[in-house]
């Protein structure tokens, strides 16, 4: 090989590495941009962990999930965000046509029973419950199944999110409709007169926890902090059914730094990740070799739904309208 060869070789090689060298640091000084429904306590705890251990920095957008869902479609056509964080698993599937399949580090880790598309991963097994304020409602006398909801002595004392704002509630919805079947929507009709509206799962507990109504539908983890926090709050697994489905991690189509989204999910999947979010914030891991929260049932002591589709359900504009009907918004 002649010296003019080498030369023009290495060059090439230098452009390469340089070119390489380049899109690394970029997608280390560029913040990873982040939609959330994680409420405030969640991302505190969680994102400085993110940005010591992998060294980006990241940028949080803190939304409803069904905000985050328009937000995202909206943008599609230049999207704004790298990465949707800890939205339903069945909100992220409607969004499956924006996102980018990725399958992070450690996904064969994961609950296959929990994989729902190709387009997310699950990030959490979300277990839904009712929060009760014994110093308002003994235990004892607090409702403990789907159906004691519906009783009209409630009327007022039922905290609920917002179903067109909170995938949570949304679910919870999808919950009812599967428990009940053909007599679903009447069941739901009643329970939702007995609803406080609220914005978001998170101000639920709070809901409950200040006295404001004495029963909250709600997330497992969102009760369990309340709990932990001495508050007068008690946790039921309703035994009618227990909702259980995974939120979501995905990676935005297009987003301005996808590099970095990548490594935000390999980051969130991480079994140091997941353990945290087991012993810090009550969350139960997706992952087969992280047990679940101290003080909390085993997931096989608990009546387990497994929810119908929101499409096999109508659709979730259809569903939407029946819930606005329902609530009277």
């Amino acid at each position: 090989m002649n010296i003019r060869k080498r030369t023009l070789l290495a060059a090439a090689a230098v452009l390469v590495s340089g070119i390489a060298t380049s899109g690394i640091a970029q997608a280390q000084q560029k913040p990873v941009v982040i939609y959330t429904a994680h409420i405030s306590a969640i991302v505190d705890k969680l994102i400085p962990a993110f940005e010591k251990e992998t060294g980006l920095k990241a940028e949080v957008v803190k939304l409803g999930s069904g905000d985050v869902a328009k937000r995202a479609k909206a943008e599609a056509g230049k999207p704004a965000a790298d990465v949707i964080w800890s939205i339903s698993g069945s909100v992220l599937t409607e969004l499956a046509p924006i996102l980018e399949p990725y399958a992070p580090k450690d996904s064969d880790k994961i609950n296959k029973n929990l994989v729902g598309s190709p387009a997310w991963t699950p990030y959490t097994s979300v277990v839904y419950v009712l929060a009760v304020n014994t110093s308002m409602t003994p235990l004892k006398d607090a409702p403990k199944s789907w159906a004691e909801l519906t009783d009209p002595k409630w009327k007022g004392q039922i905290a609920s999110a917002r179903a067109d704002n909170s995938g949570s509630a949304l679910q919870q919805m999808q919950g009812v409709l599967t428990i009940f079947g053909d007599d679903g929507w009447n069941k739901y009709n009643q329970m939702a007169k007995n609803f406080v509206l609220t914005d978001s799962s998170g101000a639920v507990s709070r809901f409950v926890a200040d006295g404001e109504t004495s029963l909250g539908l709600t997330l497992e983890d969102n009760a369990l902090q309340y709990v932990v926090g001495g508050a007068p709050v008690s946790i039921v697994h309703l035994t009618d059914g227990t909702i259980l489905s995974p939120d979501g991690v995905a990676l935005v189509k297009g987003g301005p730094n996808t590099e970095g989204g990548k490594k935000f999910l390999d980051w969130a999947l991480s079994k140091t990740t997941q353990e945290t979010l087991v012993k810090e914030i009550g969350r139960r891991s997706v992952r087969t070799d992280v047990n679940g929260p101290a003080g909390l049932p085993n997931l096989t002591d608990l009546k387990i739904v497994s929810l119908k589709s929101i499409a096999d359900l109508g659709g979730q504009e259809a569903l939407l309208a029946k819930w606005r009907t329902a609530t009277g918004q």
